[in-house]
């Protein structure tokens, strides 16, 4: 939604024509070019405001855009899942921070080039940018709250608009454009700034640290574990993995090198075992429960990841099942809850084989069991997901009645909701789960038992995830992004 019209005249930065370019390189070029201008503009602008009273004008600079036109029915490689439109038309989405996606951004120009033969439109989108974000890379600046100034803020600049900061696109509502032209990316250039901004807020570290290949886990003791192992692999020059991140962006490139913990931790701290690439590892805590498990996936998705893994702990439903043993998760009952106005619950969250595949593997190659013999560990079955973490006190006949018609062999609060809206996203996902307690047969988590199995099993468990990433990145994208994340009518871009 537009600001009211005001008396003040309109300024913005000197304008810029759209191009159309044949090469995916110099698009991006052009991209953060615009973007930078736009950017410089607004934040130069709003220091003036800040030291100098209320403006005389207002101000206004506008988000970079890619714009395609295809005219033809011609059918691209019907095996991949992206890279391509399925019908004549004029498709565009709008950018923002385009050095933090230049490689996502080139490579996915790149296919639309090929697969279509046409040149890309770079220019300047009729989309506002928001003050807010456009500060957001500028140090210490930050947009004051309602009322601090002495004028107000959405009089001279622009705000964010939550007509393009949702998730239409990806939920399906969304078609069409305002200007009549087709979504070609899954989420707009203010819907991505929201999420950059919530991610660095939740997690304590900034975006450009994010890595291809996500694991959430449920307990700080996968954290000590992701740690020690990060330290092992930064001691071996023939691993790839170049450094190791924790909160507050403190970095550390040598295995005995000290890093710093913050006296306050996140919500939601995130680790990152970086590799030059992008493709490393990065380890989320969201804690517990599904409400903390959509917040996180909600902005991460937007980084565009090629898989993430939920690798936590979980009660144990039947009484075959031991203490310690893994649960492989090829269904989901969704009980959640958070997620229901956004995707339904009678829509099927299928198992990919691709991430099935290679949990399962790794499970096989840590614990050093095969084939009939790894049954002795693992089940694979369905996750329940239940957002009463104490639903153990109340009547149990509703639940567990549900329980068993599912065949759920294990319970958790996050696998579900990290699996759908990984389905939402188009995001590749899968489950790897530990059997922490048994409720429904008397074993309970308690202090002592609970120390003993973190002891024993979180490593093994840890490094299954990261064995499991590793066979993941080695795959083709186009085998791991597969079609059956895709929909009917679906955006050129992941």
């Amino acid at each position: 939604m537009m600001p009211p019209d005001t008396a003040l005249p309109v300024l913005t930065p000197p304008a810029r024509a759209a191009a159309l370019f044949d090469d995916p390189a110099a698009a991006v070029a052009r991209l953060e070019e615009l973007y930078a201008e736009a950017t410089a503009f607004l934040t130069e602008r709003f220091r003036e405001a800040l030291s100098g009273g209320r403006p005389p004008a207002r101000f206004r600079a506008f988000y970079p855009e890619i714009r395609v036109r295809v005219t033809s029915f011609a059918k691209a490689d019907s095996r991949l899942s992206f890279g391509h439109v399925t019908a004549p038309g004029v498709y565009a989405t709008t950018v923002t921070r385009p050095d933090l996606f230049r490689n996502y951004l080139i490579q996915q120009i790149g296919l639309l080039m090929r697969n279509h033969g046409i040149p890309v439109g770079i220019g300047p989108s009729p989309t506002p940018m928001p003050v807010h974000f456009a500060v957001a890379t500028a140090g210490a600046l930050n947009v004051p709250q309602e009322g601090v100034l002495d004028f107000a803020l959405r009089d001279v600049f622009d705000v964010p608009d939550l007509a393009t900061t949702n998730d239409d696109i990806v939920n399906g509502v969304r078609l069409e454009n305002p200007d009549g032209s087709r979504p070609l990316a899954p989420f707009t250039a203010q819907r991505v700034d929201y999420s950059l901004a919530r991610l660095a807020h939740y997690t304590a570290t900034t975006p450009e640290h994010f890595q291809n290949h996500v694991l959430f886990t449920n307990y700080q003791f996968y954290v000590e574990a992701f740690e020690a192992y990060a330290r092992s692999a930064l001691a071996d020059p023939a691993s790839g993995y170049t450094a190791f991140v924790g909160t507050g962006d403190q970095a550390i490139t040598a295995p005995d090198q000290p890093l710093p913990v913050p006296a306050k931790l996140p919500q939601m701290p995130a680790y990152h075992l970086k590799r030059a690439d992008g493709q490393g590892i990065t380890l989320v805590n969201i804690g517990v429960g599904p409400s903390n498990a959509k917040t996180a996936t909600d902005h991460i998705a937007v980084l565009r990841p090629h898989a993430w893994l939920m690798v936590g702990h979980c009660a144990g439903l039947r009484n075959t099942q031991s203490l310690g043993d893994f649960v492989l998760a090829h269904a989901y009952l969704r009980e959640d809850h958070v997620l229901d106005a956004d995707l339904p619950v009678w829509v099927p969250i299928p198992a990919l084989a691709e991430i099935q595949i290679a949990l399962q593997e790794a499970v096989a190659e840590v614990t050093q069991l095969e084939g009939f013999e790894l049954k002795r560990i693992m089940r694979t079955g369905t996750v329940a997901t239940i957002d009463n973490r104490n639903w153990e006190l109340r009547d149990q006949s509703g639940p567990v009645r549900r329980l068993s018609q599912s065949r759920a062999i294990a319970l958790d609060m996050e696998s579900a909701t990290i699996a759908a809206n990984g389905f939402r996203f188009r995001v590749p996902y899968g489950t790897l789960l530990c059997v922490s307690d048994k409720p429904l047969h008397g074993e309970l988590k308690l202090p002592g038992m609970a120390t003993e199995f973190y002891r024993t099993q979180v490593g093994r468990h840890l490094l299954i995830g990261i064995r499991a990433m590793e066979r993941i990145r080695e795959m083709p994208l186009e085998r791991i992004h597969s079609r059956k994340l895709r929909s009917f009518e679906e955006t050129a871009f992941l």
